[in-house]
């Protein structure tokens, strides 16, 4: 019987960011709409839709951006934030490795 090993340490902290930062409802309406909208979205968008306060959706939104699951865009004094691509792919992934089942369309990434 083969031995089971544990996910290495820096993936592991890796996915752990991600997850962290996911426990926050706020943060998953955010991404939720992110992705679903499909277009970068201005901070002041972004805080109708949710209704939050935009000091707690700019904070929320550097904390996304630190993992990279969301990307800011730059237009004079505008931001404007859009979903990383790379994240939708890679982050179910990283939930089925963390459950030990095998990643959808081969091994882990390496990064979001």
């Amino acid at each position: 019987m083969k031995e089971v090993e544990p996910l290495d340490r820096a993936t592991a902290q890796e996915y752990a960011s991600w997850f962290k930062v996911l426990a926050d409802a706020t943060r998953v309406q955010i991404v939720s709409l992110l992705a679903r909208r499909g277009r970068p979205m201005s901070v002041g968008e972004i805080v109708d839709a949710v209704q939050v306060g935009q000091s707690t959706v700019s904070a929320h939104l550097k904390q996304l951006a630190e993992v990279q699951f969301v990307l800011a865009e730059y237009a004079g004094t505008a931001s404007y934030y859009r979903i990383n691509d790379e994240c939708v792919t890679c982050f179910p992934s990283a939930a089925d490795v963390v459950m030990g089942r095998p990643a959808p369309g081969g091994p882990p990434p390496e990064h979001a």
